[in-house]
């Protein structure tokens, strides 16, 4: 069906609905596919139609058509049977589990015949599952939510949850303006024509029974009149006249065509570049703004969706398509966390600029430092932490007698001078300064107090208004916007313009870079409301739309980049945050809360995938970007202008607002609080080395570098050595209230006793001989191992009076875990010992699969039932590493024994890509979805690294691996992202190092002291703040991660029994608590698992060494230290 057609579905169900056809509302739009209509299947689950809810959703989705639809028509089918069982009606019971539920037996037979056994009972809440199901209308209620849940995240139900937001009456208004053109055309147009029909076309010269000649073949359908085409009919006309409509052009989003042609919109599709290299987010026209609209449905997507296979890994839903465990009332149906709470609303800091902020931005990674410009050009920079400005620098132009004569003679006739715009490059080594005369400057960042002149450019004629980084074709750059109504885009290393777009004809005020499907675009807007978007060519805007408000309008992505929204205030002061569905070109949804009158221009920012907020009425207003309601408003303690500015931290931890009496005011969440305290009493001395002062930031932050243009990437994750790549926002911060103070002599951590530490031995039933791999669940309240004979081992615990948020802990012992039916997660094994073959695994970021090999096939199991969901690849060659794609669980990199990596599909089971760069086994995998790059390492101690966009190799480096120590033959070398996602951490029998990933350099290298145990494994901490390393000897040490140096040791006697052989047992894996910053696990030789805390008076492990001559140099030190360590890093060394 035709879009256009599928568009007079929408219009006769809105008509249908105006005249209250209610049955036969819902009929068609079961019959089309095309609107779901959510309310009216929730008013049918309340009531319990149960019939008319399976005869809806047939209309969108079978049973079988993936896991989603199977687990909304099970629970849909699981409370009829329950309901059944409460009214005590056997008979139909009994009917229900034969006719509906026996179906899903072939899928999960345990469950049904569980379900089966219910019949048994007197009352079904003898079921311990089901004790806790209330009565029927709290039951339903709450299925309602997880049908809910399902429903949005089930593709085929996609682009149809919502209702395009027409104009009342849309279908009258065409056909009026139908019968207005009929009219038009007569030869003796009547003044007060008489419409009885609509079966002929209309004609004022014949009766109008005849058929007068039609103007188109299809009025409805086929092409359509061109603008203006025929003069308006005034009163005469039938109906109340309406304006023409005009055709959108195909290649942009033009919502209403413009009176100006530009050299790359046309009415057709032909704008210099081929259709299909353009991303879909340029490509749909759509809807006008004053007609705010939602998502339609494309043509043919409800083919698309049902072609997707059903094995496919989703994060959406935590169950594979053959499980259907019960959910019962109460167990886990609230929400995932109470939204205000995750709010910073606490003043946490109050600061003095000394002149009024405009503009601010938290850095990258250190995420701390506060980054503030101002409206008498003064720029400043804030440890917020300690309250200590670090930088203030007055406005002055560096070099007079390069800036233009306009520039100059305006200077000289006014120099007040305000700072537009403040903002970090995404690594966090530069940032950027817009002023409101001509010029943007470009300072480099070197830590601490060090900030240096870069570059100073003379953007633009008038003011710049706006500033932003990007790296379209990976190159770093500039884009600015000014008064002179166009966008620049310049060389952020050389200052040398790349491209002008002109095309606005009003001053340009934003700019929002982005990319989608490897495409990278500008958009921007201007202060007469025009939104328009470029690609980094001469080819003129692809988009020419308005924005509410239509004068000083700014955009922002969502940390992950997939929403788009916008924040405007008129002229008049009414103030607008929508959603833009940018398929459409169109208003998705509009944000209520704003006074009708804003004094002043609205600020927003976004607060990851989660909150808006903006400055408004002397509150700062939060929204749910899933809620058009207000959430809440803030005072901040009072004190705030009409319109405050506002920014959020990479994390959310922390929002900057700009306050009365040139004041900031920092409010901060539980994290956020956290991460201040550790800075309470680390002062920025300027006696030390800008290094030093980087090195105590990066040490103490949680550095998070991510893409800071206004859509920044998502918060950063860890991808693990053992095969997880998990999300940090669950992380918290360390709390590490250390000083660096000389004066007190500084003592290596020695643990030697089992009083001085925290650890457990997991409980264990089944006869292992060594732990291949150790990984806690994401959730963080499991531990999961891989033996050496491939049997997997899930130790769970559980929520309890000594344990009362149910997490991994050292104090309470946890269950070794496995379902009722008994069976082990066993890997398929080859002919050859098990014993011998290589073990890896990857855990998907909901916990719900484990991907897993022992030399064999590769075997996908469900983590609730431990069943064999599939097998694939069988050796040779065997798979030796296994790492998920951060962005896409269908996507996954495994490395093979014969030296290649494949990048395989699981969805369409197929290999995408296969990487050649190795010559032994690949030992290790990592993805960075901030540098959007794999790095891989094998046992021939070299390091790659691919870009993951097209799979090309960009760099590759040998280990540097010390004299004298030469590693053996099948010597590992594993990798792990930083949580910044741009450093990484490399381990090899014979060293630690930390490498940086776009030049391959390492930055920082450890070595044993010989004749010193080899390394047997390493992790970074959760929090990127600390490196846990095992060694052959059975001792596990603890190193400050942005320096490696050890302040930690623990010695085998506080761990293992005085009777057991140290060289016969000792630690062959470690993993890193998801959470909690200080627990670890280590997998051993004899099959033990011991999980290690510090003890609770402590709090922490160790205390790290004083830094000597600048020595503890963060992670981007500027040269590595490599090879044979001198001073106080000699001793350093075991």
């Amino acid at each position: 069906m035709s879009s256009l057609s599928r568009e007079l579905v929408f219009l006769i169900l809105q008509f249908l609905d105006e005249e209250k056809f209610k049955e036969t509302v819902h009929k068609l739009e079961q019959e089309s596919g095309f609107y779901f209509n959510m309310k009216y299947f929730e008013d049918e689950v309340h009531n319990g139609n149960w019939d008319e809810v399976e005869k809806y959703l047939s209309g969108f989705t079978k049973v079988d058509d993936n896991r989603y639809s199977m687990k909304i028509f099970f629970e849909i089918r699981k409370q009829k049977y329950l309901e059944a069982l409460d009214k005590h009606d056997r008979s139909k019971a009994v009917d229900i589990l034969v006719k509906d539920l026996k179906v899903f037996a072939t899928f999960n037979e345990e469950l049904f015949k569980e379900i089966t056994q219910l019949l048994t009972l007197e009352n079904f809440r003898e079921n311990e599952q089901l004790s806790k199901y209330g009565d029927t209308k709290s039951a339903r209620a709450i299925m309602l939510v997880e049908l809910k849940k399902l429903i949005e995240a089930n593709p085929l139900f996609r682009d149809k949850l919502q209702f395009p937001n027409l104009k009342n009456s849309r279908l009258r208004t065409l056909i009026n303006q139908s019968l207005n053109w009929q009219h038009q055309l007569c030869k003796n147009p009547r003044p007060n024509p008489d419409i009885k029909t609509l079966f002929v076309d209309h004609s004022c010269g014949q009766p109008n029974g005849a058929r007068a000649p039609s103007p188109a073949n299809n009025p409805l359908l086929g092409a359509l009149p061109k603008a203006g085409g025929f003069p308006p009919l005034g009163a005469h006309g039938p109906f109340q006249p309406t304006p023409a409509a005009v055709p959108a052009p195909l290649a942009g989003w033009m919502s209403n065509a413009s009176a100006v042609s530009h050299p790359a919109v046309s009415g057709g599709a032909g704008i210099g570049l081929g259709a299909s290299s353009i991303p879909a987010a340029l490509k749909h026209p759509r809807t006008p703004p004053s007609n705010p609209s939602v998502d339609y449905p494309s043509g043919d997507s409800d083919h698309v969706a049902k072609r997707t296979r059903p094995m496919g890994l989703s994060d959406e839903v935590n169950l594979p398509v053959n499980v259907m465990p019960v959910s019962f009332p109460g167990h886990g149906h609230g929400p995932a966390f109470n939204a205000p709470d995750d709010l910073p609303k606490t003043v946490a800091r109050s600061l003095n600029q000394g002149s009024s902020p405009m503009s601010m931005d938290f850095h990258p990674a250190q995420q701390t430092l506060l980054l503030v410009g101002t409206n008498v050009g003064d720029i400043g920079l804030w440890e917020v932490g300690s309250r200590e400005r670090l930088v203030l620098r007055n406005f002055k132009v560096w070099d007079l007698s390069a800036c233009s004569m306009p520039l100059q003679a305006a200077l000289v006739k006014d120099p007040a001078v305000s700072v537009n715009r403040v903002i970090w490059s995404p690594d966090g080594n530069l940032f950027g300064v817009a002023y409101s005369r001509h010029i943007v400057q470009i300072y480099s960042y070197h830590g601490g107090e060090d900030v240096r002149q870069h570059l100073e450019i003379d953007a633009h004629v008038g003011g710049v208004n706006d500033l932003a980084f990007s790296t379209p074709n990976k190159q770093l750059c500039v884009i600015t916007c000014g008064d002179d109504k166009t966008i620049k885009v310049w060389d952020a290393g050389t200052g040398a313009k790349q491209y002008t777009f002109e095309g606005h004809e009003a001053p340009v005020y934003s700019v929002c870079p982005h990319y989608k499907e490897n495409i990278q675009f500008i958009f921007s807007t201007a202060l007469d409301g025009k939104i328009k978007a470029w690609l980094y060519d001469n080819l003129g805007s692809r988009v020419d739309y308005e924005a509410p408000g239509r004068w000083c309008t700014t955009m922002a992505y969502s940390a992950d980049g997939t929403r788009l929204f916008s924040c405007g205030t008129s002229k008049d002061g009414e103030s607008y945050i929508v959603e833009w569905n940018e398929s459409e070109g169109a208003v998705k949804k509009h944000y209520q809360g704003f006074r009708k009158r804003s004094l002043g221009v609205v600020q927003f920012d976004t607060m990851k995938n989660r909150y808006l907020a903006a400055g408004d009425e002397f509150v700062i207003k939060f929204w749910d970007m899933d809620n058009v309601q207000l959430l809440t408003s803030i005072e901040a303690d009072g004190g705030l202008p009409a319109s405050p500015r506002i920014r959020f931290n990479k994390d959310g931890t922390l929002l900057a607002v700009s306050a009365n009496d040139n004041v900031i005011k920092v409010l901060a969440n539980t994290d956020g609080t956290r991460l201040l305290r550790t800075f309470e009493n680390l002062s920025y001395d300027t006696s030390r080395t800008s290094a030093a002062a980087a090195a105590a930031a990066a040490a103490a932050t949680s550095s998070t570098a991510g893409l800071t243009d206004r859509g920044g990437a998502s918060v950063g994750g860890i991808s693990g050595m053992n095969g997880d790549a998990r999300s940090l926002g669950d992380v918290k911060p360390r709390i590490t209230e250390e000083s660096n103070d000389k004066s007190k002599i500084w003592k290596l951590t020695e643990i030697n006793e089992p009083a001085q530490c925290r650890s457990l031995r997991l409980p264990e039933n089944l006869r292992v001989t060594k732990i291949s791999r150790l990984i806690y669940t994401n959730s963080g309240n499991a531990i999961l191992a891989l033996a050496s004979n491939a049997i997997h081992l899930l130790w769970k615990w559980q929520r309890s009076d000594r344990n009362s948020t149910g997490k991994a802990t050292a104090g309470v012992a946890p269950q070794l875990w496995q379902p009722s039916s008994g069976i082990l997660m066993t890997n398929d094994v080859t002919d050859t010992n098990p014993e011998e073959s290589v073990s890896c695994f990857a855990l998907s970021k909901n916990d719900s699969y484990v991907m897993s090999a022992s030399g064999g096939k590769i075997s996908l199991f469900n983590m609730m039932t431990f069943k064999t969901m599939t097998t694939f690849m069988p050796p040779p060659p065997a798979a030796t590493f296994l790492a998920f794609h951060p962005q896409d669980n269908n996507i996954i990199a495994i490395g093979m024994d014969d030296s290649t990596i494949q990048i395989y599909n699981v969805r369409v089971d197929e290999v995408k890509s296969k990487l050649k760069g190795h010559s032994k086994r690949i030992t290790g995998l990592a993805f960075s979805h901030v540098l959007n790059v794999l790095v891989s390492s094998g046992a021939d101690a070299q390091i790659c690294v691919w870009s993951s966009d097209g799979w090309e190799k960009q760099k590759t480096r040998l280990l540097q691996v010390p004299a004298g120590r030469p590693a053996t033959a099948q010597s590992d070398t594993r990798v792990q992202f930083h949580q910044d996602q741009i450093h990484f951490l490399v381990v090899h029998e014979t060293q630690l190092a930390i490498y940086e990933t776009t030049k391959l350099e390492c930055v920082k290298q450890w070595l044993p002291r010989e004749p010193s145990a080899p390394i047997s494994h390493a992790t970074f901490s959760c929090d990127s703040q600390l490196v846990y390393a095992s060694f052959l000897d059975a001792t596990v040490c603890v190193f400050t991660a942005a320096n490696l140096r050890l302040r930690c040791r623990i010695n085998p006697s506080a761990y293992l029994p005085a009777n057991v052989s140290v060289p016969n047992v000792h630690p062959l894996v470690i993993a890193a608590h998801p959470q909690e910053p200080n627990q670890f696990a280590i997998g051993l030789s004899d099959g033990g698992v011991h999980v290690f805390e510090p003890v609770e008076s402590e709090g922490k492990w160790g205390v790290p060494p004083p830094a000597e001559n600048g020595s503890a140099s963060s992670v981007p030190a500027s040269t590595p230290s490599v090879g044979g360590a001198s001073g106080s890093e000699q001793a350093q060394q075991r």
